[in-house]
């Protein structure tokens, strides 16, 4: 059998930016989408935000791209159609998509709405769907996905900066919660202060944690405590700094994706403290026994969220009015916006005004 053109595969009319090759140049790009099921939601995107793996993906630095690949894995809009089994969501709901489109529904992790966790989980783009497809993401007029797999967005959260919570607000509200760090009065350090752990401060402080940033550039020590509110700054080069802050965490979340020392890390938390990654470096960090052993230290990784706690954080973000800090462009602008994200020049997320300016 012949595989049909993406333009052909499905009958719904379709238009974004996509990559065709390694160089992750993005350009416009004729597709379709699946027809609305019974138990799907369509909506017209609106915004869709900028992830770090967006640009890991179409330039193929993982290894599993496919392209033709349309990226985007924050995806919000307005219910434009819904299957006549759809029980949670109408037409003109705000909706969002973030990180996956489906899992089988049927395993242990499934079953205890940890869908993020499930073997088979589909992700937004890049992955093969149900039905042999690959599927496309956000940087798209349109989407259609199971509703099993929509977040509702609260009506006093603005879609432009709520947007990048689906994905890099998930991604630390989760460990917060899993690994008890949403304690009041404990005292938690995030490392890395962009797109992940700028939300991450604003996450912590709403839990009434008391919050260290830990970064290698001296002047964001500024901005993470006047704007943010963290409540104290650490520079990680800074060795004096790093001694003094010794014993003093209860936990980590570790938001950066180059490769970094893990030992002055591990010293900073207090005995039974955790070191949570959630940045995703490709070369293996060095980890020293004897750095575990003598405080009983974890070290622990998450990724995203379920469902359920995908929508329990973002009703909790919309409680605490937390949101991205966002730098909205047009469509034809996310080329630069790649090279800019690349280079650390961003406050701190891009979002795409996909209603506005993308343009067949």
């Amino acid at each position: 059998m012949v595989s049909k053109s993406p333009e052909l595969e499905h009958p719904k009319p379709a238009f974004g930016w996509a990559a065709r090759d390694q160089s992750g140049l993005l350009s416009p790009f004729k597709f379709s989408r699946r027809e609305t099921a019974e138990n799907d939601v369509a909506f017209k995107v609106l915004y869709c935000g900028i992830c770090h793996s967006d640009l890991h993906m179409t330039k193929n630095e993982w290894g599993v791209t496919q392209y033709p690949c349309i990226p985007g894995h924050e995806i919000v809009g307005i219910v434009t159609e819904v299957g006549s089994k759809v029980e949670k969501f109408k037409v003109g709901d705000r909706v969002g998509v973030g990180c996956m489109v489906g899992s089988c529904r049927s395993c242990d992790s499934c079953h205890n709405n940890l869908e993020n966790y499930c073997p088979k989980m589909i992700l937004t783009y890049g992955a093969k769907n149900y039905d042999g497809t690959i599927t496309y993401g956000g940087y798209s007029d349109i989407m259609v996905a199971n509703e099993h797999f929509i977040v509702r967005i609260p009506d006093n959260l603005s879609l432009d900066v709520g947007a990048p919570l689906l994905c890099a607000g998930i991604t630390v509200y989760s460990p917060l919660r899993y690994f008890g760090l949403d304690k009041p009065g404990m005292h938690v350090g995030v490392v890395g202060l962009g797109g992940l752990g700028h939300v991450a401060v604003k996450f912590a402080k709403a839990m009434g944690v008391k919050v260290t940033v830990i970064s290698t550039s001296p002047n964001k020590k500024q901005e993470a405590v006047e704007n943010l509110g963290a409540d104290s700054f650490l520079v990680s080069r800074d060795q004096d700094q790093m001694q003094a802050a010794m014993g003093t965490l209860d936990g980590i979340i570790d938001t950066v994706s180059a490769v970094h020392p893990m030992p002055p890390l591990l010293a900073l938390l207090k005995s039974h403290g955790k070191l949570v990654l959630v940045g995703a470096p490709v070369k293996p960090l060095e980890l020293h026994a004897f750095a575990l052993i003598s405080g009983r230290k974890i070290v622990g990784g998450s990724c995203i969220g379920g469902m359920k706690e995908t929508q329990e954080m973002i009703d909790f973000a919309a409680k605490h009015n937390i949101t991205a800090n966002v730098e909205v462009i047009p469509m034809d602008y996310v080329n630069t916006a790649m090279e800019r994200m690349l280079k650390g020049d961003v406050r701190y997320r891009f979002v795409i005004d996909v209603a506005k300016t993308l343009n067949p």
